[in-house]
């Protein structure tokens, strides 16, 4: 089989996962079709309650980043860096592609002694010294968003103390960052300096959540631009959102603990058969060696990673919840 012919059958497969994906990610036609029915009730109802919701439905639309879809930038470039300012650490964007390119030819050298297949070790170099990275990157980034949900709402509850107390809202963030450990006093911190430069408290809060891109710290902008636009009680509506984002944090442990078994066993499904084979490959290397020469054996694993591949997706979709 000539190269060509395993290039044409890799592009295949690689359509196939496109393919799949998007039959898997495309909206279904029912939710189209009723959220068309929504927009138009919104834009043409006398009733007040729709008239107030479609302006809310606006105010939120228009506070989201309308930027690049990675990370909500404005370019690639970007996205990364903002991803790295997410992890909470001091990288950046030229130290990250340092250390992937280094990463990539460490092993595509190693796995070149190895097996002394140059596409081979170019391509298994390239994907593991981009997909590490970026799957530590994300690592953290979750870790840290994880951090900052569990004492937003005592962060929360501080402020709604400060603000029954008397004091201004301004005077309240400051208390937040000083008290409250963790990635909240961090950005709480981030926020007052804002403030002290000449930012808008708006401004400033709506910088932070765009850095942190999580839903929470979202509801708390809208919740302070909304009330500081409209008046009432400040503090009982904050003491209500911080039992909401408690509930929902809840509320997320139940689905993750209902779900971990399903996840286990989708890791241990698809680690087996690359344990079973790094165990066959450092008993007989002669046996599966094979697979790194023979154009069949090539195409044939190839084959296997794309289904596999197709289906931890599949798995990873069925137990992803939003809550």
């Amino acid at each position: 089989m000539s190269i060509i012919q395993l290039l044409l059958i890799v592009g295949g497969m690689m359509g196939l996962m496109i393919l799949g994906y998007v039959l898997v990610t495309s909206p279904s036609t029912g939710k189209e079709s009723q959220r068309r029915l929504q927009a138009v009730r919104y834009r043409h109802s006398e009733n007040t309650t729709d008239k107030v919701e479609s302006q809310l439905k606006k105010a939120i639309a228009a506070r989201k980043p309308k930027r690049h879809k990675v990370a909500g930038s404005d370019s690639r470039i970007e996205a990364l860096a903002m991803r790295l300012e997410r992890t909470g650490k001091n990288w950046t964007v030229s130290q990250y592609l340092y250390v992937s390119l280094g990463i990539s030819l460490t092993i595509a050298v190693l796995l070149f002694l190895q097996t002394g297949a140059i596409p081979l070790s170019l391509g298994v170099g390239m994907l593991l010294g981009f997909g590490l990275p970026h799957m530590a990157v994300g690592f953290l980034i979750k870790r840290r968003t994880n951090a900052f949900n569990v004492k937003f709402p005592d962060g929360i509850e501080l402020l709604v103390r400060g603000l029954r107390s008397g004091l201004p809202v301004t005077e309240t963030l400051s208390v937040v960052a000083e008290e409250v450990p963790g990635p909240v006093g961090a950005e709480f911190r981030a926020v007052v300096e804002r403030i002290k430069i000449g930012r808008t408290m708006e401004e400033a809060l709506q910088e932070a959540a765009n850095k942190l891109g999580t839903p929470e710290f979202q509801f708390f902008v809208i919740t302070l631009a909304i009330q500081r636009e409209t008046g009432g009680n400040l503090a009982e509506t904050l003491s209500n959102l911080a039992d909401v984002l408690r509930k929902r944090a809840q509320m997320k442990l139940k689905i993750k603990a209902m779900s971990s078994e399903s996840k286990a066993s989708a890791y241990i499904v698809g680690a087996l058969p690359f344990i079973v084979f790094t165990m066959i490959y450092m008993v007989n290397p002669n046996y599966i060696g094979g697979f790194f020469e023979d154009d069949r054996l090539i195409v044939a694993g190839l084959g296997g990673l794309t289904w596999m591949g197709i289906g931890a997706f599949i798995m990873a979709k069925m137990v992803s919840f939003e809550v």
